[in-house]
């Protein structure tokens, strides 16, 4: 099923929520040279703010709409699982391409060993957050 609509939500929404767990994270001193949005605004040649536009974009965008087109080829019972699933997908991805590309090294460990650690634990969040919240605005049941 493909409900663009309930993605575009889903994926904005999980950004947001993966946003203030990273603002959290900053303001705690954990890892604060993992900073998304700037390394996604040094690689795009531009400030802060154009790369928390364009992550937002990305989560919202891509990978709201994403799931809503992948829904039905993404394993899980349920929304939630297929939400995890396709967002630890989306980790590897970010680990063995775009990280490389940021200067951060395969897998971040230019970052030291826990950014990879801490990266999945936040795709896995942003992953429950797009299920839940594409179940919800679908109209999908909890299991199927």
């Amino acid at each position: 099923m493909q409900n663009i609509s309930a993605g575009l939500v889903a994926g904005f929404i999980a950004t947001v929520v993966l946003s203030v767990m990273m603002i959290v994270k900053g303001m705690m001193g954990v890892m604060p040279e993992l900073d998304v949005a700037a390394m996604i605004g040094n690689m795009v040649g531009s400030s802060l703010a154009v790369g928390w536009i364009v992550h937002f974009m990305i989560g919202t965008i891509a990978w709201g709409v994403g799931f809503a087109l992948l829904y039905g080829l993404i394993p899980g019972g349920n929304a939630v699982v297929k939400g995890i699933v396709f967002d630890v997908a989306a980790w590897l991805g970010m680990m063995i391409i775009v990280m490389p590309m940021a200067g951060a090294g395969l897998f971040g460990m230019n970052l030291g060993v826990i950014a990879p650690i801490m990266t999945l634990v936040l795709h896995i969040i942003f992953g429950t957050a797009l299920g839940g919240v594409y179940q919800m605005r679908a109209n999908l049941p909890l299991a199927h």
